[in-house]
């Protein structure tokens, strides 16, 4: 037989991928394209994944689903589906009132405004309907306003403050996460999978599905899709994607440069576990859209939204400085 040159394992041992050769047993197991021994742990959303002889092994745990609404019109649904939307209404971001039913445990609506003068919009009011009479109203000028609260079916809740966040949480299963400026976050219990409609998506674990519109059509277009969750029929639809970069050229540089933090080593940890071209994409967008003022606080909250889905992928990233936000 002829001789093939190159390096070989000796019988019984395994290319560990790394110029090594091991045994069965500790062949290392790879996520995210880098590569982990065998016993090493690693948490994906809420479970716990164990490399064992090259194959990673979790536990079966159902998890909570967010949905992220931040900045100018930036969607990240529940199934993971990043869009941009720029629509001047209210819109419903969540609700289980979907299809033929008349009845559900919550409504989440989002007031979209412009800001700036690019015609970019941002979600400056939230308002959350629970149960059947419960409604409350989370407003952007940092107030908190409770609408009505009556006794009977209502669905009980509790709000607090934890760093700058303002957190509801209600006894359906249903929390909201607010910046009190332009970030809100969304998280579903398990029980709600495939049962919620609107700009947050379905949460039935496919992002191919998530642009279903209010009569329960799937429509390509995120315009056409957001267009169909506008709550008053007075609001004009979206009619085109808003460039703001094209419109004010003379930004387009210092956005590219700020937002290059995300794209840095500061946040390399994070790269192999959260694809960051969306957010640095989202990011640019945000920072020429800001033009009448805040636009520092703009950028801020583009790369505070990639941190955030660093910190669900377990990379901790410190970006804040005395410079930088």
């Amino acid at each position: 037989t002829e001789c093939v040159s190159g390096c070989v394992c000796p019988e019984g041992l395994f290319d560990d991928g790394r110029g090594g050769c091991v045994e069965q047993k500790d062949c290392p197991c790879i996520h995210n394209n880098e590569w982990y021994s065998s016993g090493d742990k690693i948490k994906v959303d809420c479970n716990t994944c164990t490399c064992q002889k090259g194959v990673w092994k979790c536990t079966d745990e159902v998890c909570y689903g967010t949905c992220m609404i931040y900045g100018s019109g930036h969607y990240n649904t529940f199934d993971g589906k990043f869009y941009d939307f720029d629509g001047n209404c209210e819109y419903v971001a969540a609700q289980d009132f979907c299809g033929d039913k008349t009845s559900g445990s919550f409504s989440i609506i989002t007031e979209n405004v412009p800001c700036g003068t690019t015609g970019v919009t941002c979600s400056k009011a939230i308002k959350m309907f629970l149960g059947v009479s419960g409604d409350s109203q989370y407003r952007s000028n940092k107030e908190y306003k409770e609408i009505q609260r009556h006794v009977g079916d209502d669905v009980q809740y509790w709000n607090r403050t934890v760093g700058l966040y303002l957190v509801i949480e209600a006894s359906n299963g249903v929390i909201l996460i607010w910046d009190k400026k332009t970030t809100i976050f969304i998280k579903l219990s398990p029980d709600y999978k495939g049962k919620v409609c609107g700009l947050c998506g379905n949460f039935d674990d496919k992002a191919n599905n998530d642009f279903t519109t209010r009569s329960g059509l799937q429509d390509p277009n995120p315009l056409n899709f957001g267009n169909s969750w506008k709550q008053s029929p007075m609001c004009p639809d979206v009619m085109k994607d808003i460039k703001p970069c094209d419109l004010k050229p003379h930004r387009k540089s210092w956005a590219e440069k700020e937002c290059s933090i995300i794209h840095s080593e500061v946040f390399k940890i994070c790269h192999s576990k959260v694809d960051p071209i969306p957010f640095y994409e989202a990011c640019v967008h945000d920072a020429c859209s800001c033009d009448s003022g805040g636009d520092c606080e703009c950028f801020c909250t583009a790369v505070a939204a990639y941190a955030q889905e660093c910190i669900k992928a377990e990379a901790c990233v410190f970006w804040r400085t005395p410079d930088i936000c």
